[in-house]
């Protein structure tokens, strides 16, 4: 079995965020309008080693980024980003 990661990305900002995108080892996904409260989910398998990062444009048009944990190739498990107002905030339970 291949391992992969679930991710998770949940919009807490009170408003619709547009063009979110998470960067990771050599991809990258996203959504082109996530609503206020909705959460959007993705599995993938990383390739590679480096940091993911998540952008996304609020409703006044300010464009935010949050760099997240180091990513390995061949760790599984929950990756979780939420988006707030201050930010996001991440959450992982990832095995090597």
């Amino acid at each position: 079995k291949s391992p992969y990661i679930n991710a998770t990305v949940t919009n807490d900002t009170g408003a619709a965020v547009t063009l979110l995108e998470v960067d990771y080892p050599s991809a990258s996904f996203g959504h082109e309008l996530l609503a206020a409260g909705a959460t959007y989910p993705y599995r993938f398998k990383i390739l590679g080693s480096g940091t993911a990062k998540v952008s996304w444009t609020d409703v006044a048009h300010k464009e935010h980024t949050s760099t997240g944990p180091r990513l390995h190739e061949g760790q599984q498990g929950q990756l979780t980003i939420t988006l707030t107002p201050a930010g996001a905030q991440w959450s992982d339970q990832l095995t090597p």
